[in-house]
């Protein structure tokens, strides 16, 4: 709330009212408390043995809640199941429970005469009830739910990409957990834990019930209070302001880490500029595959993927291939159904240089893969993060150390190893990234939009490296892109993708002189109209009509391709060769480099036939010369000669 802004008095009162309502019996306390004889009182014989008893209670039920919460609110977090709604209840419940309602229904189910209890007596000999075990159990049962739902809000706060990466680099689902997952959502795990101890610490209500009230083995010192109140009340106040002195430390520990608040990912500094780019004469292993410790075998990828994204993809080794198409193609389910993460889609077949790997676990198919914001783990060094997969392959720490810091060297980031991921800039985390997934050598490379997030400069400074780097891969990298220049400069295929299925796989020169998709050509620059040819002219949807100079055997689906530069604007009808001729309006004007770019749309009033939207290069002078600008009426026109017609 800003401060020049009154709150209504009817809200504030009621709070203040409940700020005095909440805090007036804790004032109680320390207004009423025997502070002469605090010392001698809380360090009577009685007391000393029910703290002690309730510190060994209260650690065990810790013990307990991290052993089976831990796993639950991870299952509650990331894992969708019949009954997830039940289960969810079912934790919060000891919550909303009357404490004696929880101890009579600890006794039901581990008691002698419980569903459990009888069971564990029989075959073990173990007895809960009325035995510090049983006050362990009360207290677990009651306080594990603190544990797990702030555990399970800092898991929901966490990506899954950080756990879909480390899989990528060969890690397994419990080592994921291990040195991703768990250190990630730390602060929640911790807040989580000292909740759920300061709850067990203070528990009485389903102790005395489940556990009796016994000296020495199940008296803690709630119950201590208890007792005192009947016979020595300024006891019981001292007792109790101990006990309130531990909650509200707690508390203030933990401020602003309720529910996983402590989760934080890596965010890179905005403000550091990017080392500058290596010479290429400083890298003398950049074109040397078998110092990569890739050796000599080759990858080719033979794959068959299904359902929502359909295709089928036949690479050398050594192919980088630019997937491209527009938002909801697909490109990115392609991605992850390879990887096995997703499905949406399948890949029933799988081939990396002859073996399937289809049927294996993520982290064992030997796949890397970037996201577009590189996932770096946060609490990692550049340098840890890069040795990340080897260590995960059980290669040993000084060699996975060795390796990872020459691929930071190659990749000209090498004086930053010891830099967290929040330490570095948009393109120096991007080539940790990269150097990460290269280092955990991997047959089938997965890069998406790995340059998106970059500036101009930096994104061809990480362009260069890239290119330098992909040209000696043995396997086959599958980059996303929406950026032409990337696709151009990057891939020697491109695979255009569209509603989840293939629409062009061809060379890059090929898909830039016969694009077999309006948004494709749209993408490089281009004009496209999509319609159907017969003859030398192209019928568009609407009724419009293009002359071309295309065979006359060209018939059916076909889409018209016309370069900016190749259609004119005039202020007057023009007369001579153009065989077709429209008017519109101009909608937008932007600048181009040196050049500027008119989109003109729509028909001016009165006109009959629709016309199609068309983007026009021209000159500044030029523009100055007809005078364009927003909502100028012009004519455009373009030569049956400049139409190049693709059959679809």
């Amino acid at each position: 709330m800003t401060p020049s802004r009154r709150a209504p008095l009817a809200l504030v009162l009621p709070a203040a009212l409940a700020v005095v309502f909440l805090m007036l019996p804790l004032a109680g306390v320390l207004a009423h408390a025997p502070w002469g004889s605090l010392p001698r009182r809380l360090t009577a014989p009685e007391v000393r043995e029910a703290l002690t008893l309730s510190l060994v209670v209260s650690g065990w039920a810790l013990l307990l809640s991290l052993l089976i919460g831990v796993p639950l609110a991870w299952v509650l977090a990331r894992l969708e199941f019949p009954g997830k709604a039940l289960v969810r209840c079912l934790v919060m419940l000891p919550m909303v429970l009357p404490p004696t309602v929880a101890g009579v229904a600890l006794l039901q189910g581990f008691g002698r005469r419980g569903l459990l209890g009888g069971a564990l007596d029989e075959w073990f000999g173990v007895t809960l009830p009325f035995s510090t075990s049983g006050a362990v159990v009360a207290s677990a049962f009651v306080s594990m739910p603190f544990l797990v739902i702030s555990l399970e809000g800092a898991l929901a706060g966490l990506h899954p990409r950080y756990e879909e990466t480390a899989a990528s680099l060969g890690a397994s689902p419990l080592r994921t957990f291990r040195t991703v997952t768990l250190p990630m959502v730390g602060p929640g795990l911790v807040a989580g834990a000292a909740l759920s101890w300061a709850r067990a610490l203070g528990e009485f209500g389903a102790t005395i019930t489940f556990a009796g009230n016994l000296p020495g083995t199940t008296q803690t010192l709630p119950l201590q209070v208890y007792l005192l109140l009947q016979n020595d009340p300024d006891g019981a106040v001292a007792v109790s302001l101990l006990l309130l002195v531990v909650a509200t430390a707690v508390l203030v520990a933990l401020r602003g880490r309720w529910l996983g608040g402590g989760v934080r990912e890596a965010r890179p500094a905005s403000g550091e500029r990017d080392d500058p780019e290596p010479d290429a004469a400083r890298d003398p292993a950049a074109e040397d595959t078998g110092a990569r410790g890739y050796g000599s075998e080759r990858w080719p990828l033979d794959a068959g993927v299904t359902g929502f994204t359909a295709l089928s993809l036949d690479v050398p080794a050594g192919t980088t291939v630019a997937v491209v198409g527009p938002n909801g193609a697909g490109k990115t389910t392609l991605l992850r159904a390879l990887l096995g993460l997703t499905p949406r889609a399948t890949a029933e077949s799988l081939r990396l240089g002859g073996h399937e790997v289809a049927g294996l676990a993520p982290h064992r198919r030997g796949i890397a893969w970037v996201p577009q914001d590189g996932a770096l783990f946060p609490h990692l060094s550049a340098l840890a993060n890069t040795a990340y997969g080897l260590r995960a392959q059980g290669v040993p720490a000084a060699r996975a150390r060795r390796e990872a810091r020459g691929w930071l060297e190659r990749l000209g980031v090498g004086a930053l190893a010891d830099r967290r991921p929040g330490q570095l800039s948009g393109g120096q985390a991007q080539r940790v990234a990269l150097a990460r997934a290269l280092a955990a050598r991997p047959r089938l490379l997965l890069l998406d939009e790995p340059l998106a997030a970059l500036d101009q400069t930096t994104r061809a400074r990480v362009r260069h490296t890239l290119r330098r780097h992909l040209a000696g891969f043995p396997g086959v990298c599958l980059i996303v892109t929406h950026d032409p220049v990337e696709a151009v400069s990057l891939a020697d295929r491109v695979l255009v993708l569209e509603e989840g299925r293939p629409v062009q796989f061809a060379e890059p020169a090929e898909v830039a002189r016969h694009p077999r998709s309006p948004w494709v050509a749209r993408m490089l620059g281009r004009n496209a109209w999509p319609g159907t040819a017969r003859g030398t002219a192209l019928e568009l949807a609407g009724g419009a009509r293009l002359v071309t100079a295309s065979d006359a055997a060209v018939a059916g689906p076909a889409l018209a391709v016309v370069a900016p530069e190749a259609v004119s604007l005039h202020r007057a009808r023009p007369s001579g060769s153009p065989r077709n001729v429209w008017r519109g309006t101009v909608r937008e004007l932007t600048a181009q480099g040196g050049r500027l770019r008119v989109l003109v749309t729509g028909a001016p009033a009165g006109e009959e036939r629709p016309v199609p939207e068309v983007v026009a290069e021209v000159t500044p002078a030029a523009a100055a010369e007809l005078g364009l600008a927003e909502g100028t009426e012009v004519w455009a026109s373009v030569k049956a000669t400049e139409i190049t017609v693709v059959p679809l």
